[in-house]
């Protein structure tokens, strides 16, 4: 059952525990920059360790399928490519959990005030997550590691398989934390805080279930563009052709299936988004005015300063409402519906989502023309192919960071949707100093991590196998049986 709260944190109390009074313009002025701040260290932090997590998250999936091929077949080849990508899963996965930690401190230095009142839920997820299923992935890492003289083929196939399903696991975890604060269920407000009184709810919350498969399908996109890209670039030099176009092959099957997948789950999570923050979903397609048979604008300008678009281009009549609610005479709320004060930034919803969109149909059509070109045994014939598919390494890390920004951005002004406003979430005892010295040393750590993982990467990637094969993994020449 929801509750309302009629004793919940206002501005104004919020202000009052900082000593400040409610008319103090220079103090709002100086909490609003903490608040500004303390939301871009937390997008800075949480963008950088999204580029090591799908990654880490995609290529623990395609290792297990290939140690698993290896252990009922015994073919070395599947043996050599679990070698080769797996050293790469290592350099990254060590990388990303170190780029993870802060994330969780962030919660209790920068927003103790949220932390209080919301952590008796949204602590819960965040608890499992590292007790659990982050414990069951680092453990059998270390394993998979060391256990090739010690574990049969078999048996060491299902460790990496439960390092993928750990990952797996991992993500669930987090995306119900987060998805609490997108769609607040099972909870209930007493005595100034939120109190979880419903655990069933909280993991069967729709929108978690949602994000879960959009995230982590866009995870297995990005690992699958990455073995391409990779492949791509020694396909060009003439390097090992057997080896990389089975890596090829596996990678492009793989992100065939897993594009096509994310695209459609998101359109149902796009669906559960108008149902569940209609304010989100009117700025994802910068609807103005409440009505139905909403049309879709292949292309239009934002203007929310005159509340209404610029530029529309060419329309589909009501494929808005068609989209949302699977009729074309649902109605959509639009944005004058809601107090400008509670409207999410639309520019960098609209063309956050517009593009995120059009870089996954991309995903979709380059790995259609990969499994073409692969099974047609065509793929060498197309260099320019294979030279795009190297740049298009980039695409699901943009298209990932794009979603998040929907989420996140499009959420705004609510930390907790319809509950708690973002400003009424900060630390009270933090100053804007305090801010600025951990944003300016948080940037320098994970440009340093970023800039030594995008190295390792390379070197290791632009290398390829060998019979050293890596520095993290210790093999024999005979595998164990």
């Amino acid at each position: 059952m929801r509750y309302t709260n009629t004793a919940s944190i206002t501005p104004k109390t919020l202000l009052s525990r900082n000593g400040l009074k409610a008319n103090s313009l220079k103090g709002v002025h100086q909490h609003m920059d903490v608040v500004f701040l303390s939301r871009l260290q937390f997008a800075m932090t949480s963008m950088f360790h999204w580029t090591f997590v799908p990654l880490t998250l995609g290529l623990s999936v395609l290792l297990a399928s290939m140690e698993i091929r290896y252990a009922f077949t015994g073919n070395e080849l599947y043996l050599k490519m679990t070698k080769f990508w797996g050293k790469l899963f290592v350099i990254n996965f060590v990388l990303g959990v170190v780029t993870g930690i802060t994330l969780e401190f962030q919660f209790g230095m920068n927003w103790a005030e949220y932390s209080k009142y919301a952590g008796d839920i949204f602590g819960g997820p965040l608890a499992l997550e590292t007790l659990l299923t982050f414990f069951l992935e680092s453990v059998f890492i270390g394993v998979w590691i060391f256990g090739w003289e010690k574990l049969s083929k078999k048996a060491h196939a299902v460790v990496i398989a439960l390092v993928a399903l750990g990952a797996t696991l991992s993500a669930f975890w987090i995306l119900v934390a987060n998805a609490w604060m997108q769609h607040p269920v099972g909870y209930a407000i007493r005595n100034n805080r939120i109190e979880l009184v419903d655990f069933g709810a909280l993991i069967t919350n729709p929108v978690a279930w949602l994000k879960f498969g959009h995230a982590t399908t866009s995870g297995y996109a990005l690992a699958a563009f990455f073995v391409m890209g990779v492949s791509a670039y020694h396909l060009l030099k003439k390097n090992q052709a057997e080896f990389f176009l089975k890596s090829f092959k596996t990678g492009a099957v793989f992100a065939l299936l897993s594009s096509a997948l994310m695209i459609g789950i998101g359109d149902f999570h796009a669906a559960e988004v108008a149902r569940t923050q209609p304010s989100k979903f009117a700025a994802m397609e910068s609807v103005w005015d409440t009505g139905t048979h909403v049309a879709y604008y292949t292309f239009l300008v934002p203007d929310p300063e005159n509340e209404r678009n610029r530029f529309e281009g060419p329309k589909i009549p009501s494929l808005v409402s068609f989209l949302a609610f699977n009729t074309a005479d649902a109605e959509i709320k639009g944005l004058k519906d809601f107090p400008r004060n509670e409207r999410p930034p639309v520019h960098m919803t609209f063309w956050s989502f517009r593009l995120m969109v059009g870089i996954g149909f991309a995903m979709l059509l380059l790995s259609f023309l990969a499994v073409l070109y692969t099974y047609r045994k065509t793929l060498e014939r197309h260099p320019r192919f294979l030279m795009l598919l190297i740049l298009s390494i980039l695409l699901p890390y943009l298209g990932g960071q794009l979603g998040w920004i929907v989420a996140e951005v499009g959420r705004q002004p609510w930390i907790v949707y319809g509950i708690m406003k973002t400003s009424q979430g900060i630390s009270t005892n933090v100053s804007t100093a305090q801010v600025y010295t951990s944003f300016i040393g948080l940037g320098l750590l994970y440009t340093s991590l970023a800039v030594i993982d995008i190295y390792l990467l390379t070197k290791f990637a632009k290398k390829g196998p060998d019979k050293d094969v890596s520095v993290f993994l210790k093999t024999t020449s005979e595998h164990t049986r």
